[in-house]
């Protein structure tokens, strides 16, 4: 069965933001997610949370993992989101790598990814927090990003070799970028730590775009994924018959 998540960045995005906990819960999933917990009111979310009877699953750890010179900042960054993660029961970070350095080869910047994480790798185990690397597209989204292919986030995570270290597999990105869905996440189920899902074209709700999803959702399951699975889209038009139409999906 596919568990879901709602980032209450983008689905839920026109109230104040420890109220779309509540509307993610009444639309029926059981999980929420957001981006950068430093802008947010962690004491409301987890009231929120307690009330409305749903876990928080995922937050963004911050910090540069490309730049040699800012490898310490990164280091330190990410450990303090491990402590926050681990006091408020989240668990999972989402890792982004930051731009592609100019002036620095990929493989140099490579290396520092595996080093930042594997650095913090020890942190992450003894405070059961899984940091979950995440590839983003360059063509629509996220132009300069550095890291854009699953393969390589397969390879860092393999050469971090924590248990802790997993891939973010972020269906909408991949598909941009790579395609080869089904199969990536069928092959590497055991280092994909959290998934997100949105539709392509236009990042909106499952069943609005190319993908067929029925058959991902179907193949998430059939992989014997245990994680969550993210639901980081822009809804087309009312967020909950969005919300419920995934629901449905699944």
């Amino acid at each position: 069965m596919v568990h879901l998540s709602v980032c209450i960045e983008m689905v839920y995005d026109d109230e104040p933001f420890h109220e779309r906990v509540h509307r993610a819960a009444d639309a029926g999933v059981d999980a929420v997610e957001f981006w950068d917990w430093r802008e947010k009111d962690l004491d409301a979310i987890e009231a929120a949370a307690d009330e409305a009877g749903v876990d928080v699953v995922a937050c963004v750890a911050g910090g540069e993992l490309t730049d040699p010179a800012a490898a310490d900042d990164a280091v330190a960054t990410i450990r303090e989101s491990i402590e926050t993660a681990a006091d408020l029961g989240i668990p999972t970070l989402i890792a982004t790598t930051g731009p592609d350095q100019d002036g620095l080869d990929r493989r140099t910047q490579h290396q520092n990814v595996v080093e930042v994480l594997s650095q913090v790798a020890p942190d992450a185990e003894d405070a059961g927090v899984t940091i979950a690397l995440e590839p983003l597209n360059t063509t629509v989204d996220h132009p300069g990003y550095y890291l854009t292919t699953s393969e390589e986030g397969f390879e860092i995570v393999d050469e971090v070799g924590s248990d802790a270290v997993a891939l973010l597999y972020d269906v909408y990105h991949q598909q941009i970028t790579e395609g080869n869905v089904i199969d990536t996440i069928t092959e590497h189920v055991d280092e994909i730590g959290h998934i997100h899902v949105a539709d392509v074209p236009g990042r909106h709700e499952p069943g609005t775009g190319e993908l067929n999803y029925a058959n991902v959702f179907d193949a998430i399951d059939d992989a014997d994924y245990d994680g969550y699975v993210g639901c980081e889209f822009s809804p087309t038009g009312d967020p909950d018959e969005a919300m419920a139409a995934v629901l449905e999906a699944v």
